[in-house]
Formats: structure tokens, C-alpha cells, sequence
């Protein structure tokens, strides 16, 4: 049978869920090939594709590379990985020679400019992607750098961009650290297409139209896929929406917020619409999302022969440090309707959730077992949200998401399903395991969806199986007006969850405890609003280690109110703080007993006339300006002693 015959074969039999693990063409239990003697080694003389990666090649489920590259290889391709080119020098990309059906490239599982630098702009001195740790292992806007190498070397040869990068820069985009508004990705890159979201759907079935000889530039029909055209005269306006141009919105930043409403409403698998965004005399056009895996895909996915650890020629530098944080989880279910604001997963996964059979869960959970270095100890059992493993109603089979609505506005849609009894049989199953001590859940609950439910039991086994002493959850903040622009719900639900997980542990005679994540400068919040939650910290006596400042990275509703200083759902003015002494201050609140802080805390406290915060009363931050110069000591022999520990 030819080689066009079973990828045509293969490709109906997985639409309809009959391809599994157990059957699939290829079983490799070896890791794919990275250079020429691997190909010698398997007879072959050439890949049909070749994936090159921002990050080292680690064949994990977590990595979106894994996923792809061992789908591809289940489906019949033959398919070579280059991690981490020197994009200075051609023959990096060449060392697999010239691929006969095309090259996919992905920055990797983060955006290159989060990877390279912080908030404040400052190069980050690791990378947990690369070996050893080592950062500067790949370009800024590594895709578009790749992309253009590619073109250089092999001028012939379909170039196909996705990942995180790619997905959240497909329209015209505010880019943070250049601060300005940038152009699709496909333009700058030169790619032929571009796959956004999570890509299996796209890519099984582009693979086989590019194998049965359709020419890349007349393949623009694929759910999930981005493309540039010439021309829309095909399109009608019941099926497409034209979006602002990216002339437009890069002069208006009110255009922009339209522009970003209107594609935020279209990202939905079953009622979203085509998009279509004109760039000078071309025309960005998106499909309409891939429809979401069924549970036996799902299952088919994570089954695949994944190695579940870095290449062992990184052995040399200590490993790839990213695989510790999921060597030992489970990924339960994909999507999330939390709608929080800051959060791009709207635009990549979804809202709607995607999950796994308990069965393939277990499955997975055993392997782990078999690992030589397993303890015991399951890290994680979940997705975006831990505890959204259904979909929120059964509205969502057949209209998809509600356009201008959240699932948990308003004390939780009369719609939602709220039921953790089956996500709480898995957790009983998973402890069962002989081999298995502890399981974690450490991708975050959802409290709001938690204090919903009627039904305790879940909350009671949380807190009395699966949680190590402490357990991560994300307020972000406490102050309703900035909780609202956060897409969080308010304190009032917040205070009542800490209240209920005091009075269980009680119950169990645990000592354990809360540790928020606390989010700084956020779209919305003043001065007046992070010294009210510093007011909250002194009230619980709690001093976060570590607080994050808001982050514009692309595809976040948040990042749209950040460049526009609009809320997009309202075109109503958000207050946002962009001054980098003024972000200093709000985030020196929020740790406001370190003595390294001090002035600025007494700064923003003047500035907003809080002095009644200053003082010696059990209501106060920090002691009066004459004691100045004690906290001065103080502070030099803080940063004193953390010279000595480093």
C-alpha cells in the first residue's frame, strides 16, 4: 500500500476515534532522530518533516513538540527534530537534510520574549528550556527568525509556524517589549501557514493533503489554521468577519479594542466565524477553531510511546531543569471557562473543556510508577484548572460557548454543572495505586466553582489527601474593583473559601495553609487599591515571598486594556498604571515589612495620603521616617546576608 493510501486510511479511522496506541502504524520506543546517523540508523534517507524547536527536545506530553512530532510519527511520517539551531549558522538547519513534505517550527512552550525577559525588560540569566539551565540557547522572536532561515536554506519547502508564539501573534498585536503594535506573525516569519491552539486536528490533516501532493498555498480550508491571501472576494459577510486593519489599529488604539473584541467572540469551535484582518493589499484570514478532541482522542494522544524525559545527549549538562515540575503529573483535561482576564487561553485551548477517561489517566499514573526515580509522589492531576474536568453545561455541545458571557459571573450561570464527584473518583483511584504515597493537585483550584458545590466531599478529601501542608491558590488580589477587570470573583467568595478550609482542616485535626498568588499593577488597580490589599496582608499577617507584576503578553484581554487603557468588552477608560515608579510602589506594598522597601512604601503611603498608616498602632505598615535610618541598617544587612547564602 502506498504511502498516501494509509496516511488517507489512518486519517479517517482517527476522525472517528478507532486509532489507538495499541494499533498505531509506528512503534518507536526510542527517540525521534536529531541527526544524520540516526536516520542511517533506521534506513531512512530523508524525513517528511522536519520540527525545529526553541527549546531542547524533551519527549514529554507536557511539551507541545512531543505531542505533535509522535502523533506525526503514529500516522506513518517520518519525522526528525532540530532543537535549538544556531540561527547564525545555515548548516544547523541543515543537518537532517532537506524535508519532503515540510518544516514546522515552534518558539517553544513559551513565548522567546517571556523567556528572555522579565517584566521590567531585563534579560533573564536561566532558561529552564535549555540544558543545564542555560539561557541564550535560542533568538528573540525565535519563530520569525527561524522561519526566515528556513526560507534561506531550503526556498522550497512548506513552512508551517505554531506553538504559543505563533498561535497568540496571528493577528495584528501589541507587542510589549518593543511597545508598539506589530503586524501577523505570517507576514514577518514568511510562513506558508500557520496552526494555532493545540494543533493535532490541523496537523494530522494537513499532513496528509501536503502527502497526497496539495500544494501548501491551496490548502486554506483547515480548521485551526491562519493563512495570508491575496484576495476575500470569496468570502460573505454571514460567514466572516473583517476585523480593523492592522493599519488601523496600530493609529487607533479604540480600533484595537474593537478589533480584539471581535476576535476574543469568534474563538469557538462550533458558532465562531471566520476573521479577516486586511495588512496593506494582503489579508490575514482565520479559520474557524478546530472542533475539541473527543475523550478517545485524548486518550490516543497521551498514549503515544513518549520517552518522558529530556534526549540523553543533554545528560552531559545536567539535563533539561523543565522537566522537573511535570516528570511526575498527569494532564487530566485541556480548556477552561475561569475567563480570567490575563490568561491567553481563550485564543489557544479554549473555554471548552477536553478530557481524558479516567482509564487513560490510570494508565498513565502506573507508568509513572514503573519510572526508576519515582517516590511515590504524583505532582499533579490536571489541566488549567484542576477542578474543571466537564464541560461548564450541556448548551456547549451544540452552541458552543456563550459569546458575551462567563460560565462564573454573578455567583455561577444557572446552566453550570457544578459536580466534582467525578474528578473526586479519579483522585480515590489514583490513591488506590500500591506504588502511589501522595497525590498533589497543584495546578490550582478554582474556588469559586469549589464553594458552589453542595456537596463537601470533595473539599474534605482536598484538604485531607492532597494537600502537602500548603496549598496554591490564586485571588490575585482583594479588591473588587480590580478583581472585576482581573475576570476574578470577589473577595466576599474568597474570604468565605479561606473561612471553610480553616474550619475542614479543624475538622481533620491538620494544620495547613493558604498561600495566594498576589498580582501587582494589574489593568485597573491604583495606588489606593494595592495599599488596600497590603491593608488585607497586615489583617491575615501575611508576607508573600514571591508577587508577580502584570505581565502584557499577547492575546490577554488584560494586555488589551494595558496598550489601550480600555476595557474592550465596554470601551470604558481603565486606570493603569504604567510609570515604573509607581509599579515599584505597588509592588513594594505587597511586601511591605522588608526593610529594602521601606522608602518606597512610605512614598506611596505619602503620595496617597495614607499617613495613617504610618506609625507605631497595630493598624500600621511601618514605623515613622525618623526610624529611617534603622531600616537602612536593616536593609544592608539583609542584602548583607543574602550575599553570603548566594
Amino acid at each position: 500500500m502506498s504511502l498516501k493510501a494509509e496516511c488517507g486510511i489512518a486519517f479517517l479511522l482517527y476522525l472517528f476515534g478507532k486509532i489507538g496506541y495499541n494499533n498505531s502504524m509506528k512503534k518507536n520506543k526510542d527517540f525521534l532522530p536529531i541527526t544524520k546517523a540516526d536516520l542511517e540508523r533506521r534506513g531512512w534517507d530523508c524525513v517528511d518533516f522536519l520540527y525545529i524547536s526553541g527549546d531542547a527536545y524533551v519527549d514529554h506530553p507536557s511539551f507541545g513538540s512531543a505531542i505533535i512530532t509522535r502523533l506525526l510519527e503514529s500516522e506513518g511520517y517520518r519525522v526528525g527534530i532540530i532543537a535549538q539551531p544556531d540561527w547564525n549558522n545555515n548548516n544547523s538547519f541543515q543537518v537532517l537534510g532537506k524535508p519532503r513534505l515540510g518544516v514546522l517550527i515552534s518558539s517553544g512552550v513559551i513565548d522567546s520574549m517571556v523567556n528572555h525577559y522579565t517584566v521590567n525588560k531585563k534579560i533573564r540569566s536561566d532558561d529552564a528550556y535549555s540544558p543545564g539551565g542555560i539561557s541564550g540557547k535560542r533568538p528573540d522572536r525565535a519563530v520569525i527568525v527561524y522561519a526566515n532561515k528556513i526560507k534561506e536554506v531550503f526556498k522550497d519547502v512548506p513552512i508551517i509556524i505554531g506553538g504559543i508564539e505563533a498561535s497568540l501573534r496571528r493577528f495584528a498585536h501589541y507587542d510589549y517589549w518593543s511597545n508598539s503594535v506589530r503586524r501577523s506573525i505570517l507576514l514577518d516569519s514568511r510562513a506558508d501557514l500557520l496552526i494555532y491552539g493545540m494543533g493535532e486536528k490541523p496537523i494530522v490533516e494537513l499532513a496528509r493533503r501536503l502527502a497526497s501532493g496539495e500544494r501548501i498555498n491551496t490548502i486554506t480550508d483547515i480548521r485551526g489554521t491562519a493563512y495570508l491571501t491575496n484576495s476575500i472576494d470569496n468570502f460573505s459577510s454571514k460567514d466572516a468577519v473583517l476585523l480593523p486593519s492592522y493599519e488601523e489599529v496600530k493609529e487607533s488604539k479604540v480600533k484595537f479594542a474593537k478589533a480584539f473584541k471581535l476576535q476574543y467572540d469568534e474563538q469557538d469551535p462550533i458558532r465562531g466565524k471566520t476573521l479577516i484582518q486586511p495588512h496593506g493589499n494582503r489579508y490575514l484570514v482565520q479559520n474557524p477553531p478546530a472542533s475539541p478532541l473527543t475523550t478517545q482522542e485524548m486518550d490516543r494522544v497521551y498514549a503515544l510511546p513518549y520517552q518522558r524525559t529530556y534526549h540523553p545527549v543533554y545528560q552531559k549538562d545536567g539535563g533539561v531543569p523543565a522537566i522537573e515540575e511535570v516528570e511526575f503529573s498527569i494532564t487530566s483535561h485541556r480548556g477552561c471557562y475561569g475567563g480570567c482576564s490575563f490568561c491567553a487561553l481563550t485564543f489557544h485551548q479554549g473555554r471548552m473543556i477536553q478530557k481524558r477517561s479516567q482509564k487513560s489517566i490510570l494508565a498513565e499514573a502506573k507508568k509513572l510508577t514503573a519510572l526508576e526515580n519515582f517516590k511515590g509522589y504524583i505532582h499533579d492531576v490536571g489541566g488549567p484548572t484542576a477542578n474543571f474536568r466537564n464541560r461548564a453545561c450541556s448548551i456547549q455541545e451544540k452552541a458552543g460557548v456563550c459569546k458575551d458571557k462567563n460560565c462564573l459571573d454573578n455567583g455561577g450561570c444557572k446552566h453550570l454543572k457544578v459536580d466534582h464527584q467525578e474528578y473526586l473518583e479519579l483522585l480515590r483511584q489514583l490513591r488506590a495505586i500500591p506504588e502511589v504515597k501522595k497525590v498533589f493537585i497543584r495546578s490550582g483550584i478554582r474556588y469559586d466553582y469549589l464553594m458552589l458545590d453542595k456537596n463537601d466531599d470533595f473539599f474534605v478529601e482536598l484538604c485531607a489527601h492532597h494537600v502537602s501542608g500548603q496549598l496554591k491558590v490564586a485571588p490575585e488580589h482583594v479588591v473588587d474593583r480590580v478583581l472585576q477587570k482581573m475576570g476574578k470573583p470577589s473577595r466576599a467568595i474568597y474570604d468565605r473559601f479561606v473561612k471553610k478550609f480553616t474550619e475542614i482542616n479543624a475538622q481533620l485535626g491538620k494544620e495547613q495553609y493558604l498561600v495566594p498568588y498576589l498580582l501587582s499593577s494589574h489593568p485597573g488597580s491604583d495606588l489606593k487599591a494595592a495599599i488596600e490589599l497590603a491593608e488585607y496582608l497586615r489583617d491575615i499577617h501575611y508576607q508573600p515571598q514571591q508577587v508577580q507584576d502584570f505581565y502584557p503578553t499577547p492575546g490577554t484581554l488584560s494586555t488589551c486594556m494595558f496598550y489601550t487603557e480600555l476595557d474592550p468588552r465596554t470601551l470604558q477608560k481603565v486606570y493603569v498604571p504604567k510609570d515604573p515608579k509607581e509599579k515599584a510602589m505597588q509592588r513594594a506594598l505587597l511586601q511591605y515589612r522588608r526593610p529594602e522597601n521601606y522608602k518606597l512604601v512610605y512614598q506611596a503611603l505619602k503620595l496617597a495620603g495614607r499617613e495613617d498608616l504610618i506609625g507605631f498602632g497595630a493598624k500600621c505598615l511601618i514605623r515613622p521616617v525618623q526610624n529611617l535610618k534603622q531600616n537602612n541598617r536593616n536593609t544592608k544587612r539583609s542584602n548583607f546576608k543574602k550575599r553570603r547564602i548566594n
